[in-house]
């Protein structure tokens, strides 16, 4: 145990003298009230510390004794359900336990010490264990299975090990280690946040995120274990989009992050999940979720802690061979942290007055997502999908915090406040968003999904970019000095804005699209445009055709069930084809 003084107080900042055999990361207790806090820097015998509670009442002179251990996270049964701060301590707990203020030093355990779990042990005395096997299960929730992994730098003969009822502190069995040390198992392990967790292997991207959101999984497709932001000014819908990917997504853990956001803000995202149906099981959203709240009257320097803990309770649950999203709600208000910190450590400040190292750091976590083979006998498959929000004052893509995420992920979903002022949510914007992973889904969607699929939406695609180049002649000339195919173009561009691309959140059905109903309204639109282009061909009056009222029945299709939508689709396909033959009559008969 290292103990130090303090020779500084500067916010968040302590820079104490006498800890020369204290290491970097290492957590240390400052002044009588025990401040939690972090070693960012060593000068010899002199260390920065980053602390990570309120500083006020500090001093020169106070004490600063070093734990000898890096900030970590404690993982085991209890995670799900929980609420934390950036520091991984349970809000719910300390306010039964101190009421609506978190007091300074408190030291409240992450998981309960308490609570019974009934284990299933899987795992038999006299077999050989190495990191990341499974010796046991305890049902969690009515959604989640925790499986009790051995800890991925362990490996060994078990001695002992029996079902049962445990707390997760008590010993379920015993571990021969190779070097002949005889250790306890129990259900839970520490993790030094700022540590990835390892695996045996890397998978490339190819199957996608299946979110229903049409924007997202027909134009922008997200991967599993992929990398995504959403930047967008205030009100342009960012919380909405993480609510529905939360929500809808084919993941099964969801670890959301609100890092610095707003009180209110986090306040909404505690009320709505505990309310919020899981799709696939009628049960709580909670019930497979971790929520970590860092709003932005908590201290600054526990922010950028919050981004860690996040990502590897996310990790623990991908070990187990579980699909994880992580949302961070917001990355900008995380870099506020660096920048604050890095300003009173007199560093040469870079862009905007952000850390020169904003990119590196950004980079490390979203390099801890993707999907992976995990550690382990079992081969398992888990991933991480990695989504954050970006903040950029006034909707600034061009501010430092958005372009160093720019040049990490590869999914971009750019929110636009015009569209978003227009009621068209998402307010994703097609003309300036990306996925760089659309390439590597093309055979899973011709295989998975319809030969048609990639086609299609890369028609979509061209017809939308084509509404852009005429919308600018519109504005010049007018309507009238376009051709009746160029009018028809802007028919079937508002088609697929209105009918397609816009999404009710709150809509029974509309909230919701699988893959096979993406499908058949893409082609709905298609054939409507194929079939009114042979029209005019013949010629029928673009008038005519804009205002026949099998548009509104297309329209009308994002509502028809989900699950039985097939005759429906195919009575509309029929109706295209009498509606549009009549206009051609009409035409003939001039």
């Amino acid at each position: 145990m290292v103990e130090g003084r303090i020779l500084k107080v500067s916010g968040p900042l302590v820079i104490a003298e006498g800890m020369r055999e204290a290491n970097m990361f290492d957590v240390v207790r400052v002044g009588d009230a025990k401040l939690i806090g972090e070693i960012i820097e060593m000068h010899g015998d002199k260390a920065s510390i980053q602390v990570y509670e309120e500083t006020a009442g500090i001093g020169r002179g106070d004490k600063v004794i070093s734990t000898g251990a890096p900030l970590s996270v404690e993982l085991g049964p209890g995670l799900i359900t929980g609420i934390y701060d950036g520091i991984q301590r349970p809000l719910d707990v300390i306010y039964e336990k101190y009421g609506t203020n978190i007091i300074k030093g408190i030291d409240v355990p992450a998981l309960s010490q308490e609570k019974v779990w009934h284990f299933d042990a899987t795992a038999s005395v006299g077999d050989s264990v190495k990191g990341g096997d499974i010796y046991g299960t305890v049902k969690e929730t009515e959604l989640v299975t925790h499986k009790i992994l051995v800890p991925p730098k362990t490996s060994g003969k078990i001695l002992e090990i029996k079902s049962g009822d445990y707390k997760i502190s008590e010993p379920v069995g015993k571990l021969e280690t190779e070097d002949g040390k005889v250790i306890d198992i129990t259900l839970s392990q520490k993790w030094p946040v700022r540590v990835a967790r390892p695996y045996s292997e890397k998978l490339p991207p190819v199957t996608p995120l299946v979110t229903g959101q049409r924007s997202i999984d027909t134009l922008f497709a997200l991967a599993k274990g992929g990398t995504a932001c959403v930047p967008g000014p205030f009100g342009s819908g960012k919380t909405v989009v993480q609510h529905q990917l939360a929500k809808w997504s084919d993941v099964d853990i969801v670890i959301y992050v609100g890092c610095g956001e707003r009180g209110n803000e986090m306040t909404d995202v505690l009320l709505e999940f505990p309310e919020l149906k899981d799709p696939r099981s009628g049960e709580s959203l909670m019930k497979r979720t971790v929520l970590i709240a860092n709003t932005s009257d908590m201290p600054v320097a526990a922010r950028e802690a919050s981004i860690y803990t996040g990502i590897t309770i996310a990790e623990y649950f991908r070990d187990m061979g579980y699909s994880v999203a992580v949302i961070a709600d917001s990355t900008s208000r995380w870099a506020e942290a660096l920048r604050e910190m890095s300003g009173r450590l007199e560093e040469m400040p870079g862009e905007e007055g952000y850390p020169a190292y904003l990119t590196s750091r950004l980079a490390q976590f979203y390099e801890r997502a993707g999907e992976v083979v995990c550690l382990g006998s079992d081969k398992r498959v888990g991933a991480v999908s990695a989504i954050g929000a970006v903040s950029p004052p006034g909707g600034d893509l061009s501010e430092p915090v958005a372009q160093a995420t720019l040049r990490i992920v590869k999914v971009f979903w750019g929110l636009d406040a015009s569209l978003a002022y227009r009621r068209h949510f998402p307010a994703i914007n097609w003309l300036n968003s990306y996925s760089l992973y659309r390439d590597r889904f093309a055979d899973w969607f011709r295989n998975n999904i319809s030969p048609e699929w990639n086609d299609n939406a890369a028609k979509f695609m061209k017809i939308l970019q084509e509404e852009s180049e005429l919308d600018e002649i519109v504005k010049l000339v007018g309507m009238d000095a376009l051709s009746s195919n160029d009018r028809l173009t802007l028919e079937i561009a508002r088609s697929i804005r209105e009918d397609y691309l816009q999404q009710d959140a709150f809509g029974e059905v509309d909230a919701y699209t699988p893959h096979g109903k993406q499908d058949k309204m893409m082609k709905l639109i298609l054939y409507f445009h194929e079939k009114a282009s042979e029209a005019l061909e013949k010629g029928a009056d673009i008038e005519d055709i804009a205002s026949l009222a099998v548009r509104e029945q297309i329209g009308r299709a994002k509502n028809i069930d989900n699950e039985n939508y097939a005759e429906q689709f195919d009575a509309i396909f029929k109706e295209i084809d009498v509606q549009i033959g009549e206009a051609i009559a009409k035409a003939s008969q001039i």
